[in-house]
């Protein structure tokens, strides 16, 4: 009993986490929680205002370089914002539609999956054909065509965002809830006249939360991305708020004269998704039988 306990403790955890783990994962850990830290404390880690100008330092350089300074250490924009200021407070609203937008979607994805799996028939027929329409159509001009639409609008934004990847979730929790309503806890509750949402909800659903946790953490990357691929092009958040996306968008107009721009943005969103797709696949190692099995 005390073993187990241990075993359960946080710090005991984080032991066998870091003896079970690869370099690589425990690096991509320790830099999501200080993107989570920092997205969390940005207003006490942040030296600027995001939206304070200083026209006097239009332009200037990183701190690296000829002409920089530690007052702006990773540089100004063109109206003389500090990089580091805005960046830290991208990367909050970065993380924040990602993650929203990657709950949202798993929530939709296992309702509808579970609806497949609870009635069967028809409804099963229709959420398939569902999934496999949006799986074959590029989710990316989906959601172009309907900003371009709808307008530039944070709501219907972070909705956009939700959509994205719930097919995934549908599928995976369809199949596995098929699976466990044939296992002996499922037909011994049906028989015991438990409810339909009972089951599902109280059983089935912690029986199967591991595989959906591990498609959310392999999802919030592409959900990130997406983010600042919209942002990028315009559709996405809008000025006076900023984000990863829309920083890179914004500075790649000065790439040749101030690339400090848009690179300090690109590289936090190229660390970022890393780092979640390495923990992400370790997971997936960890977590699912069958690749835990081989």
């Amino acid at each position: 009993m005390a073993d187990t306990a241990s075993i359960s403790t946080p710090a005991a955890f984080a032991r066998r986490f870091w003896r079970s783990s690869s370099p690589s994962v425990r690096l991509s850990l320790l830099w999501i929680l200080a993107m989570v830290a920092v997205a969390a404390f940005a207003d006490l880690i942040a030296p600027f205002d995001y939206t304070a100008m200083d026209l006097r330092n239009r332009l200037a350089p990183p701190v690296w370089m000829e002409r920089g300074s530690w007052v702006h250490p990773l540089g100004t924009d063109d109206i003389g914002r500090d990089v580091l200021s805005r960046v830290i407070y991208s990367i909050r609203l970065s993380l924040f539609v990602a993650l929203l937008g990657t709950v949202i979607g798993a929530a939709i994805g296992t309702s509808i999956g579970f609806l497949a799996a609870r009635f069967r028939g028809w409804v099963d027929d229709l959420v398939t054909t569902a999934i496999d329409f949006q799986s074959a159509l590029p989710f990316f001009i989906l959601a172009l065509a309907t900003l371009a639409f709808l307008g530039n609008n944070f709501v219907i934004f972070v909705a956009v965002m939700g959509v994205y990847g719930w097919e995934r979730y549908a599928r995976i929790v369809r199949g596995m809830a098929f699976a466990a309503q044939a296992q002996g806890y499922a037909v011994a509750l049906r028989t015991l006249g438990a409810s339909p949402a009972r089951i599902y909800a109280a059983h089935i659903l912690p029986n199967i939360a591991s595989a959906i946790i591990v498609n959310m953490t392999l999802n919030f990357p592409e959900t990130v991305l997406l983010e600042t691929s919209l942002s990028f092009l315009g559709l996405g958040i809008q000025p006076p708020m900023t984000s990863l996306g829309n920083m890179v968008g914004f500075g790649r107009d000065y790439l040749l004269t101030a690339w400090w721009i848009a690179v300090s943005p690109a590289v936090v969103i190229f660390l970022t998704t890393l780092a979640f797709s390495l923990l992400g696949d370790w997971l997936r190692d960890r977590l699912d039988p069958t690749v835990k099995g081989r």
